[in-house]
C-alpha cells in the first residue's frame, strides 16, 4: 500500500512538475521545449503503465491516449494565450475540458470508489490551477505563478492519495 501510495504520487509530481517546465520554456520559447514536451508526454505512459497491473494492457493503453490528448490541447491552450487569440483558446479550452470530461468518465467507470463527478471536480481544479499558472506567467506576475504552482502541487497529491486509496479499496487482495 505505502508502496502504491509513494509511486502514485511521485507520478502525479512528475506530471506537475514536468507540466510547469513546459510551460515555462513554451512561454520563453526555450530551446529545450521539445524535449521538456517529450519527458512530459513519457510521463503520460508512465502514468498509464502504472494502472496496467490493475486493470489490463488495453485500459492503461487508453489512459496512456487520454493523458496525451490533455498535454497536447494544454500545448494548443497554451499557445493560444500567448499569441493572444482568443477564438482558439476558447475553441482549445472547451476541447481541454471535454477531455478531462472523458478521463472523469473513464476513470470512474473502472473504479467504482472514483466518482465521475469527483474526477471532474478534481481535474477542473487541476485546469485551473495550469490556467493561474500560464495567466500570471504571461502577465509577469511571478509571485501569483508561484502561489497557483504551488496550489496545484498541492492539489495533485490529494488527487494521487484519492487515486491510490480507490485502487487499494477496489484491489485489497493485492496489498496482503
Amino acid at each position: 500500500m505505502v508502496q502504491l501510495h509513494d509511486a502514485m504520487r511521485k507520478l502525479w509530481m512528475e506530471h506537475v512538475q514536468w507540466t510547469r517546465s513546459y510551460v515555462v520554456s513554451a512561454i520563453a520559447g526555450l530551446k529545450d521545449q521539445k524535449d521538456v514536451l517529450a519527458r512530459l508526454l513519457k510521463n503520460q505512459q508512465d502514468i498509464g503503465d502504472a494502472v496496467k497491473p490493475f486493470y489490463g494492457d488495453a485500459a492503461g493503453n487508453k489512459l496512456v491516449e487520454l493523458l496525451r490528448e490533455h498535454i497536447m490541447l494544454a500545448g494548443k491552450v497554451l499557445d493560444a494565450a500567448k499569441s493572444g487569440n482568443q477564438a482558439d483558446l476558447a475553441k482549445f479550452n472547451k476541447e481541454w475540458y471535454r477531455n478531462a470530461d472523458d478521463i472523469a468518465k473513464f476513470l470512474s467507470a473502472a473504479n467504482p470508489n472514483w466518482s465521475q463527478k469527483v474526477q471532474q471536480d478534481m481535474l477542473h481544479a487541476h485546469l485551473q490551477f495550469i490556467t493561474d499558472q500560464v495567466t500570471a506567467r504571461l502577465k509577469k506576475d511571478w509571485k501569483a505563478d508561484i502561489l497557483a504552482y504551488d496550489k496545484g502541487q498541492d492539489h495533485m497529491l490529494m488527487y494521487a492519495d484519492m487515486l491510490s486509496a480507490g485502487l487499494i479499496s477496489q484491489f485489497p487482495d493485492k496489498f496482503k
